[in-house]
């Protein structure tokens, strides 16, 4: 048990830098209190990879305006979408949620799509 609390301890302090380890040192962290701060910033970074996937997305949709593409090309969601549930699947994910993950990205990398569509016009 050890091992793991000590594990986790450095994990938070690589993940949270400087401030991270000066917190630690002031005062000893729980399983539940280094558990949460691995979330928090695990949850930063999956926003920072949304956000990246977004900009990609804002560059596809202007080349499609540009070229007469339509926003919705249903079959290479269906290609994401298939790809995403599979490697949920691997990682213990349901099938439900990984469904519902990617529809809520989708519909954002529309909106941005359209966004970017309306300015290049």
């Amino acid at each position: 048990m050890k091992k793991n609390t000590i594990l986790m301890l450095i994990m938070t302090v690589a993940a949270c830098g400087s401030a991270g380890a000066q917190a630690v040192a002031a005062k000893p962290l729980t399983v539940l209190e280094i558990n949460r701060k691995m979330i928090d910033s695990l949850d930063s970074k999956i926003i920072e990879t949304i956000a990246l996937r977004e900009k990609l997305v804002k560059e596809i949709g202007e080349y499609k305006a540009k070229n007469k593409i339509p926003a919705l090309q249903t079959a290479r969601f269906q290609e994401v979408l298939n790809n995403a549930v599979k490697g949920g699947m691997q990682q213990g994910l349901s099938e439900e949620f990984v469904t519902e993950l990617m529809n809520a990205i989708h519909r954002e990398s529309l909106r941005i799509e359209s966004k970017a569509a309306n300015h290049s016009n």
